[in-house]
């Protein structure tokens, strides 16, 4: 960026903080003036005041000058940058050990041991095993009711704890 740019930057940022100012001189005046003068004579000294700070501003804003740069900074030379070939990918090379996944379909049918039926993790999603909309609400009426029943979440704790031992007994 030129200086000339900054300088026209600077000045417009100037003028419109200068405006700004004037604005909310002449709201005020128009709010301070606004009881005591016909509405004529009420909007020309608001006119006064908003030229008037108008005018300050940007001669005040205009007489602060910058500081002259403490570390002058070097000119960047584009030339002096070497070209850099990119390195070769590892990830564009196919390797021949690699299996091609859309020769062989991933397909999963492993059963690790044979389902008891009261197994209550396989069959989570069992449609069999889902409750009744009556089931569920009833379920919900006694909540609802506080006749939640603590020996229940127990007992599906315990069948929880046993299936996943099972489940180990089947791995090892």
């Amino acid at each position: 960026m030129d200086a000339r740019s900054v300088t026209l930057i600077e000045r417009n940022v100037d003028r419109a903080a200068s405006a700004l100012f004037a604005a909310a001189s002449g709201y005020a005046a128009y709010s301070a003036l606004a009881s005591h003068f016909a509405q004529r004579l009420l909007v020309a000294e608001a006119a006064a005041a908003v030229a008037f700070a108008y005018w300050l501003c940007l001669r005040t804003l205009g007489a602060v000058q910058p500081e002259a740069r403490r570390l002058p900074v070097p000119v960047f030379d584009v030339r002096q940058i070497e070209e850099i070939e990119p390195a070769e990918l590892l990830l564009t090379d196919i390797y021949p050990g690699a299996p091609d996944a859309a020769e062989e379909p991933l397909v999963l049918d492993d059963i690790l041991a044979e389902l008891q039926p009261d197994s209550r993790v396989v069959r989570l999603f069992d449609p069999s095993a889902m409750p009744t909309p009556g089931q569920i609400s009833a379920r919900i009426d006694r909540h609802l009711a506080g006749g939640f029943s603590p020996a229940a979440a127990a007992d599906a704790s315990q069948a929880l704890h046993d299936a996943l031992a099972e489940l180990r007994r089947s791995l090892s």
